[in-house]
């Protein structure tokens, strides 16, 4: 079966940071990329990055670049998001994915809410 859990969310400042964790099992993780979609309440899903495979590889939406940078261990079967300069637009529940076409995936994990409020 293959699951996708995401931990690491919570409450943080503007300005602030968190890193968000996404542990992947019953699939060939090295061969899949990850993709990370946020959805914030009544807002339609949006893309937020994707890293290949092998890690080599990233891309970010327009309005997390330079802030979001995502990453990977193959050896463990986890995919990170580095969150930096948080902003109120930030709010969302953040999912990890794979098998996605811009933010429409076939699988993706129980979401970690991030909230950001000064």
């Amino acid at each position: 079966e293959v699951q996708l859990v995401e931990s690491g969310g919570g409450l943080e400042q503007p300005g602030g940071s968190l890193k968000l964790s996404c542990a992947a099992s019953g699939f060939t993780f090295h061969l899949s990329a990850i993709t990370w979609v946020r959805q914030a309440p009544g807002k339609d899903a949006e893309w937020v990055s994707v890293i290949t495979g092998n890690g080599l590889r990233t891309l970010y939406a327009d309005s997390v670049k330079g802030r979001f940078s995502a990453s990977r261990d193959n050896a463990n079967n986890m995919a990170y998001l580095q969150l930096n300069n948080l902003t109120t637009e930030d709010t969302a529940m953040y999912y990890c994915a794979r098998d996605c076409v811009g933010a429409s995936c076939t699988t993706r994990g129980q979401g970690v809410q991030v909230t950001v409020s000064s």
